[in-house]
């Protein structure tokens, strides 16, 4: 597979998972196994990986009612997986962010 990172998953759950046990969120894509994550990660960020879980999360069902009647329909399914790393080690998702500005000048 050629990226399953879609983009970091960034809630309060995730934040506190960050924070206590060095675990980071990550939306991927739907076929993405354990082990093209780990790869991945691994490359885009430089880190170690010590281990990966993901769980598939099901859209949610919506309806609308309308004049003409009800209209359903659904979200798409997505799937995320959560990445723990090694010891002392972290991910700095805006790394470069600053960058940008530093070209306008």
């Amino acid at each position: 597979m050629k990226n399953p990172l879609l983009r970091p998953w960034l809630t309060e759950k995730s934040t506190r998972l960050t924070e206590q046990k060095g675990q980071y969120v990550f939306q991927v894509k739907p076929d993405a196994d354990k082990i093209d994550i780990k790869k991945a990660v691994e490359e885009k960020f430089g880190v170690d990986v010590t281990s990966v879980r993901t769980v598939n999360c099901l859209g949610k069902s919506k309806r609308q009612y309308t004049r003409k009647g009800l209209i359903a329909g659904k979200k798409s399914d997505w799937k995320k997986a959560i990445v723990t790393l090694g010891n002392g080690q972290v991910i700095d998702y805006y790394a470069g962010a600053g960058d940008k500005s530093d070209k306008k000048d």
